[in-house]
Order: C-alpha cells, then structure tokens, then sequence
C-alpha cells in the first residue's frame, strides 16, 4: 500500500564539534539584548521544541503576536517561520536576534560581547578558519538545528514493518486520516512543512473577527493576494507536544485542532469517533530529541 508518510531518517554528515557549539550557542542568553532570552527560551527541546505559550515572552516581558513553532526538525522545512520568509535555518536565526519583541539584539552586540569569553572565541578558532564571524555564529546555530531530527517514533517503527508498534484504534486512525484528505497537505518526512496552503480552503476561518498582521500569513512576505492567509503546512511531527495550536493558537488541544482543520480545510464535521481515532494517531508521531552534546 502507497504511504504518504516516510520515515524520519538523522541528516548525515554534520560536524559534531560545530554541532555541540551550536547547542551552546542556542542556550546562550547573551544573544539577547537584555541576556534574559535564549533560542531554548522560546524552543524547549525537552517540551517538543515550543515554550506552550500563546505567543512567547521576549526581552523586557515583550509579547509576540504569533505562535512560535517548533524547531524539532525544522531542517526538512521547505522554509522557516509560518510565512516561510527565511529560505534556511540561518536565515531564521537572524530574525529573532533581531526583533525587538524577541531577543531585541543587534549582530555587533552579540558579537562584541562573546568577543570577550576567551574559550568560545578558542572553540570558534578551532572549528572555523575565520573563527568567530556573525556567519560562523550562524552557520554553528542551524548545524545544531540540524541535528535535531526525532527518529525512531512509533509510526516509524510501524512504517519500517513493525505491525505491533500501533494499536488498532491507532491504525485505523491513520486510515482515517489518508481518507479524508489530511494527508494532500500533511504528508512526506515531516507530515507536513513542504509546502503552503490557504487557511480556510473551504470555510472562512477568519469571518467575524479582527484580521492581525499575522493572519495576513504569506501575504506579509509576496504582497499577492492569493497569499492572504496563506502559511506554510506545519509539520505534524510531535504534534502531541506542542500546544497550542495554529498560527494564533486558537485550538488549546489536538481534538479542538483536528476538528477545525476538518471543517476549514476538508469541509467535513467529524465524528467523536473519527477524531478519537485521528488523535491517538497523532500521537504515534512524538520521536526521540537526539541526546545532548558534551
């Protein structure tokens, strides 16, 4: 049988010293204006790669305006952010170094100040030519991000031909699932995140309510109309872990957010049995985070 799903397979060939220089570079608060936020601030590896919040927290208790998504295998996105304006993972860490309701820093401060810790400036040294650059800095952030690909979960197992990874409630989920359509946009490694879709394909999402600069989605990014309310599909690997849900983070559960997704997206209502089943499917999706580097 055709599945639309693969498995999620570790990317090959990453430097490991740049790797754990990344995941230092990652927790370091000095990234942030005010040395109170960090990348992990905002993506808890050990929470499936999000803060649960609403919208984050940034410097001075600044507050986002859209739902930070996961950075739990964000290497396989065909882009980053919901309006997938930043090609790569080192595109992406720019921006939130730089926004000032984020980590409100600039590159020369960041810099400046790691300038002056004398084993990173050697660990730079050793693993760059040019050692500590804004691009090295960058370069060693997204090899971490990379690395943080959630092998080995049970739908995986089930794929690879392990029948007893899933329970049959599970399977027939699944079923469920490719047969009413969630998976012409949800499917490939990451069910998900390879490709843009409209939010309302066939249901207003957005009637009755204030349109934010955020629900504009795409939009932001090409100025077209077709992009209104346009966003990148989010991968729904380790979905479990992550509310809320959605750009907004409407749906607080996973059966709040099964549900809307059918009515905007599908057109359908769903049963309490089909998003039962559709759910505890979604489960089997939750991978290993790759341990620590020392």
């Amino acid at each position: 049988m055709f599945q639309p799903i693969l498995p999620l397979v570790p990317i090959k060939g990453l430097d490991p010293g740049r790797v754990a220089l990344g995941e230092r570079l990652f927790h370091d608060t000095r990234l942030s204006a005010d040395s109170t936020v960090s990348c992990a601030s905002c993506h808890n590896l050990k929470a499936g790669g999000v803060d649960g919040q609403r919208f984050s927290i940034g410097v001075g208790g600044a507050v986002g305006s859209i739902n930070a998504p996961t950075v739990l295998n964000s290497a396989y996105n065909l882009a980053q952010f919901w309006d997938g304006r930043a090609a790569t993972l080192e595109e992406q860490a720019v921006g939130p170094i730089h926004n000032p309701v984020e980590m409100g820093a600039t590159m020369s401060q960041v810099i400046g100040r790691l300038e002056q810790d004398a084993d990173l400036v050697a660990r730079f040294g050793r693993l760059y030519t040019d050692g500590l650059t804004v691009a090295n800095l960058l370069d060693a952030i997204a090899t971490f991000e990379r690395s943080l690909i959630t092998v080995d979960s049970r739908f995986d197992r089930y794929l690879r031909g392990d029948q007893e990874a899933l329970s049959e409630l599970e399977v027939d989920g699944y079923r469920r699932f490719r047969e009413f359509g969630c998976a012409s946009c949800h499917q490939g490694m990451l069910v998900g995140g390879n490709m843009y879709q409209k939010f309302g394909v066939l249901g207003d999402y957005f009637a009755g309510r204030a349109i934010t600069t955020s629900d504009l989605g795409r939009y932001n990014v090409t100025g077209r109309e077709e992009d209104r309310h346009v966003f990148k599909v989010p991968s729904l690997r380790n979905v479990a872990l992550t509310a809320p849900y959605f750009h907004d983070a409407s749906a607080m559960t996973l059966e709040q957010a099964v549900t809307a997704m059918a009515r905007y997206q599908l057109g359908r209502d769903l049963s309490v049995a089909d998003t039962e089943a559709i759910v505890a499917f979604l489960h089997t999706l939750s991978g290993t985070v790759p341990p620590a580097k020392p």
